[in-house]
């Protein structure tokens, strides 16, 4: 069976990509030649059952991406408050055009929300801050992507299972390898899912017999609610709201997963925004802090909030989706 070979000028051009990469910063980890390594990594995917011509197809053209790597390894972490990221995530015009998809696909997201128990709120939420409502799904070529992060080494075990379930997924025929492009570590589609969490969540809701979450709306929307339905969502339970916490609150009894009956933060001096007593409701709930700062906004949280972290975990992230949600359901 055929190994992918590259030539001289190309092999030449990913060297210098590379020497110019590790100029800018860190240079690939593994030492073993990529196309080596391709042929190892062919060979365990064939062990998995894909087929010769659907390896072929994928690796057409296939070579490290050091931008990939340039990217991977200067990830910002704490480099912005929760007040800026708030205000870039939860924007007037992604509140406007929330509302718009929201009325637009009116029909079909209440159908959606009728199966899997998940707001539709919520889902167009997701698909807001993943993709711009799918306007920006990435352009980078997934195959590649993940290739590259499983060759350089640094995590190599994930983005190696990673890869071999997208070698998965256009064996199933769910979409040509030109077009599975998505973000520079492999997230795909209009609902950002990692190869395995497409083969763990995707629905093919229009029955074409493809999980569609590029181009087929009903797939993207009921992917995302069965995401979080299959993660524990609670029908009928808000995400939470915020609050005032007392001076001197103990932030070590903070945290999503620091959970206690709502009557004891109240009895700890917990008070709703307005300065009432927090609902007199018989459910478990944590706060979050998303700041340092003790001027900063409090939130007290309950599980539907902690399912929005299993699929991304930052408390950013899930208190911007959450109250995009609100905000796109407001009257």
């Amino acid at each position: 069976m055929a190994t992918p070979r590259f030539s001289l000028v190309r092999r030449l051009a990913v060297a210098v990509a590379l020497t110019l990469a590790s100029v800018a910063g860190p240079a690939m980890a593994n030492e073993q030649p990529f196309d080596a390594w391709l042929a190892e990594l062919r060979q365990e995917a064939l062990g998995r059952g894909i087929a010769p011509a659907t390896l072929d197809a994928a690796f057409v053209g296939i070579e490290p991406i050091p931008r990939v790597i340039e990217l991977d390894r200067r990830q910002p972490e704490g480099t912005m408050t929760f007040a800026e990221y708030r205000t870039r995530v939860v924007s007037p015009q992604r509140i406007e055009t929330g509302r718009q998809k929201l009325a637009e696909h009116a029909m079909l997201l209440k159908e959606v929300e009728r199966r899997y128990g998940v707001p539709a709120r919520f889902i167009v939420a997701l698909w807001g801050v993943e993709t711009g409502y799918g306007r920006n799904m990435g352009t980078y070529p997934v195959v590649g992507a993940l290739a590259t992060l499983a060759y350089d080494g640094r995590r190599a075990a994930f983005f190696r299972s990673e890869l071999l379930n997208a070698l998965r997924i256009l064996q199933e025929g769910h979409i040509a390898p030109a077009a599975m492009r998505g973000s520079w570590a492999g997230a795909m589609g209009q609902s950002q899912f990692m190869p395995s969490s497409f083969l763990r969540f995707a629905v093919d809701y229009d029955g074409d017999g493809r999980r569609d979450i590029w181009g087929t709306q009903g797939d993207v929307f009921a992917s995302i609610a069965n995401y979080l339905a299959s993660s524990g969502w609670v029908s009928g339970l808000v995400w939470g709201r915020p609050v005032l916490v007392p001076a001197g609150f103990d932030r070590e009894a903070s945290g999503a997963d620091n959970r206690r009956p709502l009557g004891d933060w109240t009895r700890r001096g917990v008070r709703q925004i307005d300065g009432k007593p927090l609902p007199a409701a018989d459910v478990q709930a944590g706060i979050v802090l998303p700041e340092r700062d003790a001027q900063a906004p409090a939130f007290v949280v309950y599980e539907n909030f902690r399912v929005l972290l299993r699929w991304n975990r930052s408390n950013y992230f899930a208190l911007a989706v959450s109250e995009l949600a609100d905000r796109i359901a407001a009257p």
